[in-house]
């Protein structure tokens, strides 16, 4: 049950975020009710469909996870080497500077490196299909930018590297965090000090 409660909440997720992709079928929702009404139901999905996944991957987790492979020790290690960059590069999303020129697109990298850091981390059922799902949305969202006309979001101004170093050092301090907090506290798998 928790599986099938996880996708759907995959599917809601992915599914708000795929709407922004097809520029076409967004502006028909907007000119039904508005761009606040767009973005408060776009907000409402999204937030249910993390909902729904985390209860759902939980759930999943507690009745007993589904192993396809078991991954070597040494894959936790580079996980957690690759989540540093990943979550530096999600930070200069908003911080931007010459991160955020060099990638173009920080935070569907950073969410990239998320995912595959966590896919060749573990090797169960649930794992794969919540991580590799995650990547397919970022890899068809970073094609998708390739080919869109229009600018989307309104632009942030770019600064130099003052931004970079300042998007590096909250970057460290968010990945502390959840490596030694929300890691170990809401998912329930320290990141560190564990085989």
């Amino acid at each position: 049950m928790g599986l099938a409660i996880m996708i759907l909440g995959l599917a809601l997720f992915v599914g708000v975020h795929v709407v922004t992709t097809r520029r076409d079928l967004r502006a028909r929702l907007i000119g039904f009710g508005g761009e606040a009404v767009y973005k408060i139901g776009y907000a409402i999905l999204a937030i249910i469909g993390i909902g729904l996944i985390s209860y759902g991957f939980g759930d999943y987790r507690a009745a007993g996870m589904i192993d396809i492979w078991h991954p070597p020790v040494w894959t936790k290690h580079l996980a957690a080497a690759l989540m540093l960059p990943a979550v530096i590069m999600v930070v200069s999303a908003y911080l931007r500077g010459r991160i955020y020129t060099a990638l173009k697109h920080p935070m569907l990298t950073g969410v990239k490196t998320w995912a595959v850091a966590h896919l060749i981390a573990n090797g169960d059922l649930g794992s794969i299909i919540l991580f590799g799902s995650i990547l397919g949305w970022a890899v068809f969202d970073r094609i998708s930018l390739k080919r869109r006309s229009d600018p989307g979001a309104p632009p942030i101004p770019v600064g130099g590297p003052k931004n970079d170093l300042i998007a590096i050092a909250v970057g460290i301090v968010a990945y502390l965090a959840l490596a030694f907090a929300f890691h170990p506290v809401v998912i329930g798998v320290p990141v560190f000090g564990a085989a």
